[in-house]
């Protein structure tokens, strides 16, 4: 299993194109996965619903289960948010996974960076990005990206990382 990270700061654009790029590497025949990291307090459950209450009353996990997906929540309670790595050991097998967020981990990532948001860039501070992704130049010592060019994204993880599948399919 291989990782690849997207990262940038809020509004980047990071979200939209892992979207873009999951059609176009399964198109390859690779089976990829996604973690997000979020930075506050989120909930996939609803006050009121069976598996809300039975975490509220203290259940350590709930599995939700059905026909079409299944969903565990840990409920981490006093414990220290796992690291990146612990959170990878979760996953089924597959080709890849995409790490949107997790800025810091020491896996190569791409930075989404549009210098019109007035954020600073993560590449000078951060060694492991190792390209930028951007809708306008950007003056690095680094491969840049058009942001917009999914297709050329793709090829680039996928040489980056050397995954194998079919590197010439197009959506």
């Amino acid at each position: 299993m291989k990782v690849f990270g997207i990262a940038g700061y809020s509004g980047s654009g990071k979200t939209t194109l892992i979207e873009q790029l999951i059609p176009r590497l399964t198109a390859r025949g690779l089976r990829v996965s996604v973690i997000k990291h979020a930075h506050h307090s989120f909930d996939i459950d609803r006050p009121g619903k069976d598996s809300y209450r039975h975490r509220e009353a203290g259940a350590s996990e709930v599995m939700l289960t059905g026909a079409q997906r299944w969903a565990l929540l840990h409920e981490l309670r006093d414990e220290d948010e796992p690291t990146l790595e612990a959170y990878l050991r979760h996953f089924s097998p597959c080709d890849l996974v995409l790490v949107e967020g997790f800025k810091y981990e020491a896996v190569p990532k791409l930075e989404v960076h549009r210098p019109a948001n007035g954020k600073p860039p993560l590449w000078p501070e951060n060694e492991h990005v190792v390209a930028v992704a951007s809708d306008e130049p950007v003056k690095t010592h680094l491969p840049v990206l058009d942001l917009n060019d999914v297709e050329a994204i793709a090829c680039f993880v996928i040489d980056t990382l050397n995954l194998q599948g079919n590197s010439h399919a197009v959506i």
